[in-house]
This record gives C-alpha cells, structure tokens and sequence, in this order.
C-alpha cells in the first residue's frame, strides 16, 4: 500500500513539475507557473497526509498559509543579506544562528497554533509531511534531470 502510495506521490509530482507541451519548445514556463504547480502539489500531498475534515481544513488552511508566507519572507531576508559582502562587525556565524533562532521561533508559533485547529495526532504532522514532501520534490527533480542529462554521466545525479 505504501508503494502504490509514493508511485501515486511521484507521479502526480511529475505531472507538476512537467511544462505543458506549448511551453516545451518555449522552455521551462516562469518561475511563478513553477511555483504556483510545486504549490498545488504540495496542498494535494498535505491534504492526503493531514486527512482534514472541511471544517478543520477551513480553519487550517488560512494559517498554514500564514505560516508558509512567514517562512518565504525570512528565507528572502537571508539569501538578500547573503548577497551582500560581509562588512560588518557581526559573524556570519551569529547571523545564521540568529536566522535559525528565528525559523524555530516561527515553527514553535505555529505548531501551538495548528494545536489549535487540529487535533494533535494531526497537528504533530503538519511539519513532518511538509518535509517529507519537501524531500520527494528534490528526488522528482534530480531524477528529472538525470533523465534529461541522459548518457553515462546521468547515474552520478541519483542516490
């Protein structure tokens, strides 16, 4: 069952991550069209993994996007400030450990939060199903890219 499970998992990625067929000869389509399909795979993925109810899923979504947006807004904080050259007094060292403070801090709000609007079987979930998730995408890709590299050279791209 756990097989059929990642074949399904991985297929539906596939079909997300794939430029429709107009867009092929184009090339890859746009960040955004990119984004918005790694999007909706990932709230097919959580949905199926959180198994919510339409009233948890109500409650639910609205914070899990709030969440998401967040995560996005600290993560664009550190790669503008890793762009810049280190000038200042601070380590980058501490600068790190200071952007790691603060994604605990965010994961710990909103894990007492999903506590909230989910029962904690499910809420204990949330962040284990969107790594899990997270990890098959890069597998997808690196898979998807072998297969595009073909040739000999391909094989040291798996793992």
């Amino acid at each position: 069952m756990k097989k059929l499970y990642t074949l399904v998992i991985l297929i539906t990625l596939s079909l997300f991550c794939r430029p429709p067929a107009s867009q092929a000869q184009q090339g890859q389509g746009s960040d955004a069209e990119i984004r918005d399909r790694i999007r909706a795979a990932e709230i097919a993925y959580l949905s199926q993994k959180l198994d919510l109810t339409p009233d948890e899923a109500q409650k639910f979504w609205p914070l899990y996007n709030q969440y998401t947006k967040e995560v996005e807004i600290l993560i664009a904080e550190r790669r503008k400030r890793n762009k810049v050259p280190q000038t200042d007094i601070q380590p980058a060292d501490d600068k790190e450990l200071g952007y790691e403070r603060r994604m605990l801090d965010i994961k710990t709000h909103y894990s007492q939060e999903f506590q909230k609007v989910l029962p904690a079987a499910k809420a204990g979930v949330v962040f284990r199903s969107e790594r899990e998730f997270r990890n098959q995408l890069i597998r997808t890709m690196k898979d998807r890219q072998a297969r595009n590299l073909g040739g000999p050279g391909a094989r040291r791209f798996r793992q």
